[in-house]
């Protein structure tokens, strides 16, 4: 997960809200709604940061707190956020992200800057995700299913290109040109326009903690 920032609602949603009897099931500009929430996360789940396409067969409208249990909420865009299929149609065990968290809560919302997520979660080197906060942590793995055996293969590989092009890196003396070098890296995965590379804050979490060890 990475920290989302919101922007400006689609306008089409702003004008369902004011007409009467407006709910999430007869809001019929759902297209420009799935544009909306995938450029804002540069076209990564709000999950599991595998990659999302405003198709309907390529991802879901995710309600972080779900319609069912916060009707007042369903229309609130700072409520929506841009989800994988999450192996819909597939076993529960195999299933992730919204999918498996169906109408249950999270603790945290990558889509809240005050929650700070990237600060709540890290990655172990063989991609596991964890929190040391134990009810999140709980969360991951048994509502969102994060810990799912090839979400975690993905992550270590993602972590072991890193480490790769870290040992390229490491032998440099010149202790500022090297931290120079890492935050470049570092901007790859945060910076410009666009879509970012998948599981983009697996890398960034590994590259920081390169730069805390070698910064004074």
């Amino acid at each position: 997960m990475r920290t989302i920032a919101k922007g400006i609602e689609p306008a089409s949603l702003t004008a369902h809200r004011k007409t009467r009897q407006s709910d999430y099931g007869n809001y019929a500009a759902k297209d420009e709604l799935r544009n909306a929430l995938v450029r804002e996360q540069r076209g990564l789940c709000c999950y599991c940061m595998s990659r999302i396409h405003a198709d309907p067969k390529a991802m879901k409208i995710e309600h972080w707190r779900s319609q069912r249990r916060y009707r007042d909420e369903q229309l609130v865009y700072k409520n929506l956020l841009g989800a994988c299929p999450g192996g819909e149609g597939e076993r529960p065990s195999a299933q992730h992200c919204d999918t498996r968290k169906d109408k249950r809560t999270l603790k945290w919302n990558p889509a809240n800057p005050a929650h700070r997520i990237e600060r709540r979660i890290r990655f172990d080197s063989d991609g596991t995700i964890r929190s040391d906060d134990a009810e999140f942590e709980r969360q991951l793995d048994e509502v969102l299913g994060l810990n799912l055996t090839w979400l975690k293969r993905n992550r270590e590989a993602k972590i072991k290109g890193i480490l790769d092009w870290w040992k390229g890196v490491r032998s440099i003396r010149d202790r500022s040109r090297r931290n120079r070098i890492v935050a470049q890296e570092r901007s790859r995965y945060l910076d410009g326009d666009g879509d970012l590379p998948e599981y983009c804050q697996v890398v960034v979490h590994w590259l920081d903690k390169r730069l805390a060890r070698t910064t004074p």
